[in-house]
C-alpha cells in the first residue's frame, strides 16, 4: 500500500501508517506539509468536507487496482477530553449535522435507507436469538420487553444523518479553535437521539441533561427521553451480541451491567 501511495504522491514524501483498525489510513509528510491519506473512503467525505464537518478534502485519486485514495488537509490539534464533551461546540456540530439537508441527500443518493426502529427491533431480536442470549439472560429479556413497550414512541420521527459513534476521540479541536467530527464509517439515517443519547449517557451527568439538550436546541420532554432510552437499550444489546460473538466474556459482562442499569432507569423513570 505504501508503495502505491509513493507512486501517487511522487518523490520526497515520507509516508507512515496513521493507526486504526483497518490499516487503510496514512500520514504523508514533505517540506513541512502534511496530508492525511485514506484508502476507499466513502463518497460521503466530499460533502462532509464541503460542510466543514471534517478537515478539507484536497484530492481524490483512483488507483489502477480500483482503490480510491483521498487526501485531506492535516490540521494540528487534539482529540477532545471527556469533560469537554459538555461544551457548546459539541452541541453545535451535532445540531449542524442533524439539520444538514446536503448530508441527508448524499446518503440517500448513495442508497442508504433510513433505519426504522421497527426494523432495528426485528434485527436485534434475530441476532440475540441466534446466540441464545435472550433465553440465557434475564436482563436481555427485560430489555426486549422495554423495547417492545416503548416502540410506539419511536415511530414517525424526523430521521436525519447520524454519526452513530459519538465519543471524545472522534472530535478534534484544532489549534485555531475549530472542531471537526471524524470517523464516519458507521453513519446512518436515523432518529437524532441515536447520537445525543449516547453522548448524554457517557459524558454528561444526569442532572445536566436538560441543560445540554437546550444547548443543542431541543426542549427536553418525556417523549424525547423515551426514544433516547430505546436507542440506548438497543445499542447495549448490539454491543452485547458483538462481544459474545467475539468470545469476550469480560466485555459481555460489562454490557450486561449496562443493560441492568438502563432497565432500572427505564423502570423507575420512564415507565413509572
Amino acid at each position: 500500500m505504501i508503495e502505491w501511495l509513493e507512486q501517487v504522491l511522487g518523490i520526497g514524501w515520507k509516508i507512515t501508517p496513521a493507526g486504526g483498525l483497518t490499516g487503510d489510513a496514512f500520514v504523508a509528510e514533505k517540506d513541512n506539509r502534511r496530508l492525511f491519506l485514506k484508502r476507499n473512503s466513502s463518497p460521503f467525505l466530499a460533502v462532509l468536507s464541503a460542510e466543514g464537518i471534517v478537515p478539507k478534502l484536497i484530492w481524490t485519486k483512483r488507483m489502477e487496482n480500483g482503490d480510491v485514495i483521498t487526501a485531506q488537509e492535516w490540521l494540528e490539534g487534539r482529540s477532545l477530553k471527556a469533560h469537554e464533551m459538555q461544551h457548546q461546540r459539541v452541541a453545535d456540530i451535532l445540531h449542524k449535522i442533524h439539520h444538514s439537508s446536503e448530508l441527508l441527500h448524499m446518503l440517500l443518493r448513495m442508497g442508504r435507507k433510513p433505519a426504522t426502529s421497527d426494523d432495528s427491533l426485528i434485527n436485534i431480536k434475530n441476532m440475540l436469538n441466534s446466540r441464545g442470549l435472550i433465553d440465557n439472560y434475564k436482563e436481555v429479556q427485560k430489555a426486549i420487553e422495554h423495547l417492545e413497550q416503548l416502540l410506539p414512541k419511536t415511530r414517525n420521527q424526523n430521521l436525519v444523518v447520524c454519526h452513530c459513534d459519538i465519543n471524545h476521540n472522534n472530535l478534534i479541536l484544532t489549534e485555531d479553535g475549530n472542531t471537526f467530527l471524524v470517523d464516519w464509517d458507521n453513519a446512518m439515517i436515523a432518529d437524532p437521539v441515536t447520537d445525543f443519547g449516547m453522548l448524554l449517557k457517557w459524558y454528561i451527568p444526569m442532572e445536566n441533561w436538560d441543560d445540554w439538550l437546550i444547548k443543542y436546541g431541543v426542549t427536553p420532554d418525556s417523549n424525547l427521553f423515551e426514544r433516547m432510552y430505546w436507542y440506548l437499550l438497543h445499542d447495549a444489546l448490539q454491543f452485547l451480541n458483538w462481544h459474545s460473538k467475539r468470545k469476550e466474556p469480560v466485555k459481555a459482562m460489562e454490557r450486561l451491567n449496562d443493560l441492568k442499569e438502563l432497565n432500572e432507569q427505564i423502570r423507575t423513570s420512564i415507565l413509572k
